[in-house]
């Protein structure tokens, strides 16, 4: 079974269609059915398809600030370099136009992955040959330099939702590379852990939201229980509490952390513990999630299953809340890690659905 981290390629992309369920339309349905060998492998058809698909569909246009000499004026003069060209064109104008265009930061990410993806030896021949096919269609937009990308700049939020698949997996590859001695050719390292920690979170909680329906899933902001009396002026300086998963049915609420570590335990002197961030992390979203000490919230660290000696799976009573500590093995087959998932859900709110607040 071809494995990355310990984690079959197949399950990833289970992973992935509970992220990004723009993954189910039947376009993609004959990926579901492939092996790969790589996590790049998977990715390239991902790629592959989902342009296709896009260029079928329109690429996506944004107005682009073009700089263009023209004969007659069009948009703002650039004086400047209007009074430059003079000496060498006669009766020409600098401009400045905004204009619809192909030729934008989104084409171009997905252009310079593909592009990059289509030269990858790890990457089979049927996949690059796909992903050349697709890249004629892409000629009239540029290339980026991969490490020059400015992710901050784009807004996900205003794009389709397989644009915005389509960017995650290319910032999941492009933060993957490593330059070769050959130039303009990298090499894939392995998914990294700070992806697949992000993937780890969104799967569990799309998992609830989909075949746990009954369920309240969301990823809530948790509020600090203050004193009546406590200086508002001072809330500002309190850091946010933001939950990775948090269910909620029938009055009660369990708050997951997912937490992927290559190692998920601490080490000192010989003797190994619960990392103590994770554990005062979810012990104040517990607390202050249930001021009154009802103890209808509970909390849970779920750490990915890795080859550490170690996998956590313990209960812990504290101030009348239960806070657990519990592995979610993903190397198994994914009918296992939906049983693992639905157990959990069950040993909080019982295996019949409760009535949702």
């Amino acid at each position: 079974m071809t494995t990355d981290k310990g984690i079959p390629i197949k399950n990833i992309y289970y992973m992935l269609t509970y992220a990004f369920q723009v993954l189910r339309q039947s376009h993609y349905s004959d990926i579901a059915a492939e092996d790969f060998q790589n996590t790049e492998d998977l990715f390239a058809a991902i790629l592959a398809t989902g342009l296709a698909q896009q260029v079928k569909q329109g690429l996506r246009l944004e107005y682009t600030t073009q700089h263009k000499t023209l004969t007659m004026l069009r948009g703002k003069l650039d004086v400047q370099e209007t009074i430059k060209e003079q000496p060498r064109r006669k009766q020409t104008l600098s401009c400045r136009f905004d204009e619809l265009s192909e030729d934008n930061l989104c084409n171009r990410i997905l252009k310079t992955t593909a592009s990059i993806l289509s030269r990858t030896e790890s990457v089979s021949p049927q996949r690059r040959a796909a992903l050349r096919k697709v890249l004629m269609y892409l000629d009239s937009i540029a290339v980026m330099d991969p490490r020059a990308i400015p992710w901050a700049k784009l807004r996900l939020q205003r794009s389709s939702r397989t644009y915005q698949m389509l960017l995650c997996i290319c910032q999941f590859i492009l933060d993957s590379l490593l330059p070769t001695t050959e130039p303009g050719r990298y090499h894939m390292a392995a998914f990294s852990d700070d992806h697949m920690a992000r993937l780890y979170e969104r799967f569990i909680l799309e998992y609830y939201r989909r075949h746990h329906t009954y369920l309240q899933a969301d990823a809530l902001q948790v509020k600090w229980a203050l004193d009546p009396n406590a200086d508002t002026e001072a809330l500002r300086f309190l850091p946010m509490m933001q939950t990775d998963i948090a269910l909620r049915c029938g009055g009660k609420t369990l708050i997951i952390d997912a937490k992927y570590y290559t190692d998920p335990m601490q080490s000192q002197h010989g003797s190994h513990t619960l990392r103590s961030g994770n554990l005062y992390q979810i012990f104040a979203y517990v607390k202050n999630m249930d001021p009154g000490r009802t103890g209808s919230v509970s909390g849970m660290l779920l750490y990915a299953k890795t080859e550490s000696a170690i996998s956590p799976d313990w209960d812990f009573s504290m101030s009348g809340n239960q806070i657990s500590a519990k592995t979610l093995d993903l190397s198994t087959d994914f009918s296992e890690i939906a049983r693992q998932l639905d157990g959990i859900a069950e040993s909080v709110f019982g295996k019949f659905p409760c009535t949702a607040q």
